[in-house]
């Protein structure tokens, strides 16, 4: 177990709570996908790279593999 008092314990409990956020977040998207028929699907990735390509830049997303 390590010490609850050593610096930067609370930064790494920040962090992992972040982890834990994003992977639930993912968990719910993924029982709504399993849901989905093809169609749905292809037309989830195209929001999702769209989205993608909008925060990161022009292109980023054409190498992505989703």
């Amino acid at each position: 177990m390590t010490d609850q008092t050593r610096w930067g314990i609370d930064q790494v409990q920040v962090k992992n709570k972040a982890v834990k956020h994003r992977n639930d977040l993912i968990d719910k998207a993924m029982e709504i996908v399993v849901r989905m028929d093809g169609p749905g699907i292809t037309d989830l990735m195209i929001k999702i790279e769209a989205e993608y390509e909008q925060k990161y830049g022009d292109n980023k997303a054409d190498g992505v593999i989703l």
